[in-house]
């Protein structure tokens, strides 16, 4: 269990398990290995008015961390959230800066990260949004032909994981949650099988992914019947 100078810290996670964003958090704090409790919030229904206190946006993941001489501070944001508790906690997933080598390290896991969110991140969006066959088809071919470019090659020495790694990295914490549901949601008929069979002719992205999808710490929250009935339900209202 991580502590921070020998004190375990109380942590209290405002999430919802079918949020991406949130899901981030539960992959970092199941691998930093810290205790937490938990507060579901409704995504379905105006938040409210304590939550608003909580984090006035309204969005999930929020934590209120004590622990050190910080008491009862509020996170939000989840690469935020992410990123202070790997930092607050140094482990395997980011390297503690100080050094040339820990940042480069840290360089090429943002560069990653920013990478899928900027350049591939929506795509599975729009895909499942598009009424016409051929405009998903057409925005399929885009996103795998986006992967092929600014993903698969910095995948090229994963083992099985990022940068070489053996164990999951943040380059994985953040982006795993969308990856997960990008293949679930082919497999559940909500985008086309064609953005799987495009993602297979790239070997390193296909090889990677494929770890990604089914280590304990991204699966230990997902509920696919759930995200699949709440996507095809948001899908319809739009």
């Amino acid at each position: 269990m991580a502590t921070l100078n020998g004190d375990t810290p109380k942590i209290t996670l405002y999430t919802n398990h079918s949020c991406p964003w949130a899901h981030r958090s539960h992959i970092v704090l199941r691998e930093l290995g810290l205790p937490f409790d938990e507060v579901i919030i409704d995504l379905g229904k105006p938040r409210e008015p304590w939550y608003l206190e909580v984090n006035p946006r309204g969005l999930v993941p929020s934590i209120k961390f004590s622990g050190g001489s910080a008491q009862d501070v509020i996170l939000t944001e989840s690469a935020v959230v992410s990123q202070f508790l790997a930092d607050a906690y140094p482990s395997h997933l980011v390297p503690t800066a100080g050094t040339v080598d820990a940042a480069l390290t840290r360089a090429r896991i943002n560069f990653f990260v920013d990478a899928w969110t900027s350049k591939a991140g929506s795509y599975w969006i729009q895909i499942a949004k598009s009424e016409s066959e051929e405009e998903k088809e057409a925005l399929v071919k885009e996103f795998v032909s986006i992967v092929g470019k600014e993903i698969e090659p910095l995948l090229k020495d994963a083992k099985p994981y990022f940068g070489g790694s053996e164990r999951l990295t943040m380059a994985e914490a953040l982006t795993a949650p969308f990856i997960l549901r990008i293949y679930s949601l082919v497999k559940g008929g909500v985008l086309p099988q064609s953005l799987v069979s495009g993602l297979n002719g790239l070997p390193n992205f296909t090889k990677w992914a494929t770890e990604v999808i089914k280590h304990d710490s991204v699966t230990y929250i997902w509920n696919e019947h759930v995200v699949l009935e709440g996507t095809k339900k948001k899908l319809g209202k739009a």
